[in-house]
């Protein structure tokens, strides 16, 4: 009996050990910190690792993460300065630097900040109209973080980025935005069309300008070209004609196989018997009747040679003759034939 009264005492006692050293050892983790308090004051703060306190006297209180910290706001309703609502979604980073201010200074600095946010949004978009809020984000960031920064220093909490994450309209708001989007791009998509359309016809026209000198450069070669070609021909007929030293008879002759050519046209109806013809086809008839010249184009080694020729003189005499008399009979009664 004895001894089983003093078996639950030794393990009574050593419950009570174990509790008080349960009690009094406490092991914090890293980036966290607790709070001690002694017969109801701050006492201190425990670091990460293991720490001793006196049980029943202190009384240590939930830990406290010290990492930086993310917390998302429900959209707040905010009123800028054209009087429009918008719903404002807000992004907070922060971290806790002192522990002690951040239990003793405010209750719940969660709920602290969530409120400073809110009222200094509203302050800040209420300074700007519509545009601007959506266009200025980095600007309210900016003021918002240094409002609650400085804010939110006594309470041991520093504010590292304050973003916002969505700006809404009202829904009137956005429609019109949407149609004035809309119009925006179809504006530039007609400003597109005709800026290419313009350029189209820029080159276009650099292109017929360009082929038309080309062309005309062309043309103008071509014409140089043949005229110079015309100009040697003549050059060498002319060269030809004085390197054989032609005489009037020889002239007269050629006129006469020309002739019945021109008066083959159909509107070579009036033409022109220089009086040299007829002087040249006396003297023509007379050459080849006696003999012929010793000119160096009307030469001919033999008799039967000259034969030939008076019969082709004779024979463009009469072609000469026929062609002047359909020449007369052709023109008009107002109109005779010119004699040199």
């Amino acid at each position: 009996m004895e001894i089983s009264a003093l078996l639950v005492a030794t393990l009574l006692i050593a419950l009570l050990v174990v509790f008080v050293v349960f009690r009094t050892v406490r092991i914090v983790p890293q980036a966290r910190a607790r709070n001690v308090e002694r017969l109801g004051r701050y006492s201190r703060t425990l670091q990460p690792g293991l720490n001793f306190v006196i049980p029943f006297i202190d009384r240590v209180y939930p830990a406290i993460d010290l990492r930086e910290q993310v917390v998302s706001f429900q959209p707040q309703p905010v009123i800028t300065e054209d009087n429009l609502v918008v719903e404002i979604d807000t992004v907070l980073y922060f971290q806790v630097t002192d522990p002690r201010a951040a239990a003793y200074e405010i209750a719940s600095y969660i709920q602290g900040v969530e409120q400073l946010t809110v009222t200094t949004l509203r302050n800040v978009v209420g300074s700007m109209d519509l545009e601007q809020t959506l266009t200025s984000r980095d600007t309210i960031n900016s003021q918002l973080r240094g409002v609650l920064d400085e804010a939110t220093g006594k309470w041991g909490i520093r504010v590292n980025r304050v973003e916002i994450k969505a700006i809404d309209p009202p829904r009137t708001i956005k429609d019109a935005m949407e149609k004035q989007m809309r119009a925006e791009r179809d504006k530039r998509a007609v400003i597109l069309g005709a800026e290419g359309q313009r350029q189209s016809q820029i080159l276009t026209a650099e292109g017929d300008k360009q082929a038309a000198v080309l062309r005309a450069e062309g043309n103008r070669t071509a014409r140089i070209l043949k005229a110079e070609g015309e100009a040697k021909a003549i050059e060498a007929v002319f060269q030809a004609v004085h390197r054989n030293d032609p005489d009037p008879k020889l002239l007269a002759y050629q006129y006469l196989q020309t002739l019945p050519q021109l008066a083959q046209g159909p509107n070579n109806t009036f033409f022109v018997i220089p009086s040299e013809v007829t002087a040249a086809l006396s003297g023509v008839s007379r050459a080849f009747a006696e003999a012929l010249p010793k000119s160096p184009a009307t030469r001919q080694p033999t008799d039967d040679l000259t034969a030939e020729a008076a019969a082709e003189v004779a024979r463009a005499t009469d072609a000469a003759a026929e062609a002047v008399a359909d020449a007369a009979e052709a023109e008009s009664p107002g109109r005779h034939p010119a004699h040199g």
